[in-house]
């Protein structure tokens, strides 16, 4: 740090009061999580940290909050250091007459959404209506296994592009749909969230960021992340219900199942918890870890470096263990997810490598290939419409990847 970068920082005497911005306070087992929902930043602290933050916020001076955490807990506590790290996290608004330069908050999508519109997101009589109307629709296929979809559903209509352009068009009006509930849940709860796009290793998707989250109870939180699969569960329902109901002609009949099938093909991808999909922030809430995935990955890179270290006698042993540092409920749930992170990762990638990446530059080829004057008009439109779809997302793809490669962070992002 240089002389004047130490000139600028606001001194911090004994005598020192500090004026900290709106922050929002819970319990969570053994720790405190203490944020402020402007900026989405949040971050867990002992007891001792979060009764600081309560005696300064209550406007004690540095010396007599320090004073008083000796005095409850029999321990020194450097509370300069402690307020210099509070301002680092943009939790500070002014220090003795010195006011901090705020950070700019994040955007927030659809801003005239307010919780108050979107309060019914959390009754509790909402997810009673889903259960009911999935039992409902799993009643109706069990009465008339002829309701049950198949892939030829999909291939409603004779014209590849038709159906390419109307999947397309309809899977992503249903990725939206499905973000929109994680947003309006959340919006309930207080949080602000985000929708943009993103990457999940080889797959382009939609994804909301609710940080914020953390602060709401815990039937809050897995509301706000389950809402998106329930809001997919609900459209095939309502689905399998007018097939069973309505009297509709074979290209309705079609175009339903098609729908019908595009709602649930998303649903297996949840599984994939070591993407970080809404199941994996379920299984990091109910194993009470802060970074299921960050902890997972440098736990696996150690296990690498240790067994490549076995290879080569003679070599230090580097790094400890880092799952030590961690909780004993968090370590053993760390190295579990561990072991789930690698093997669907490679197998993730292997699939693409062997599957995926042929698959589309063959398709991408005979596209390039099927456009000319010697081809006919509908073998030229349909070489297009391949062109433009797959092409597109794939360009999509790596545009979306280098914008956010700066910004990879353990965030609530279902």
């Amino acid at each position: 740090m240089t002389d004047i970068e130490a000139e600028e920082r606001p001194r911090i005497r004994p005598s020192t009061r500090v004026v900290l911005h709106d922050l929002a306070v819970r319990r969570d087992r053994d720790e405190w999580i203490v944020g402020r929902m402007a900026t989405r930043t949040f971050v867990a602290m002992p007891v001792v940290g979060a009764r600081a933050v309560e005696l300064l916020g209550d406007g004690l001076s540095v010396a007599r909050t320090a004073a008083m955490l000796r005095e409850e807990t029999g321990e020194e506590v450097e509370i300069t250091d402690f307020v210099r790290d509070l301002a680092a996290l943009g939790f500070v608004a002014r220090i003795g007459d010195c006011p901090i330069p705020d950070i700019e908050p994040p955007r927030a999508s659809l801003p005239r959404l307010r919780p108050p519109h979107a309060r019914f997101a959390l009754h509790p009589a909402l997810p009673v209506c889903v259960g009911a109307l999935l039992v409902a629709a799993v009643t109706a296929l069990i009465c008339r296994p002829g309701l049950r979809p198949g892939y030829r559903d999909l291939l409603w209509s004779p014209h590849g592009s038709l159906v390419l352009f109307t999947g397309a068009a309809a899977g992503w009006a249903l990725v939206l749909a499905h973000e929109l509930a994680h947003l309006v849940t959340a919006r309930a709860a207080g949080v602000p969230g985000r929708m943009r796009l993103g990457t999940r290793l080889q797959f382009l998707v939609m994804q909301t960021d609710i940080s914020g989250i953390e602060l709401a109870p815990r039937r809050h939180r897995l509301t706000a992340y389950l809402a998106g699969i329930a809001l997919n569960l609900c459209v095939a329902s309502s689905l399998v219900l007018i097939l069973a109901l309505a009297d509709t002609g074979p290209t309705a009949h079609r175009l339903l199942s098609a729908a019908l099938l595009l709602a649930l093909m998303p649903l297996p991808f949840q599984l994939m918890v070591f993407t970080r999909t809404d199941l994996y922030f379920v299984l990091q809430d109910l194993t009470g870890c802060r970074n299921l995935y960050g902890d997972g990955l440098a736990y696996a890179r150690y296990l690498s470096r240790r067994a490549l270290r076995s290879l080569r006698p003679g070599r230090t042993t580097g790094a400890d263990d880092p799952s030590t540092r961690l909780p004993p409920h968090e370590r053993r749930a760390v190295r579990l997810y561990s072991v789930v992170l690698v093997v669907g990762t490679v197998a993730c990638l292997t699939f693409m490598a062997a599957v995926t990446l042929p698959v589309d530059v063959t398709l991408l080829v005979r596209a390039a290939r099927g456009l000319g004057p010697e081809h006919g008009l509908a073998r030229e439109a349909d070489s297009a419409a391949v062109l433009i779809t797959l092409g597109g997302i794939n360009v999509l793809w790596v545009v979306t990847r280098w914008r956010n490669r700066p910004s990879r962070r353990a965030a609530a992002v279902t």
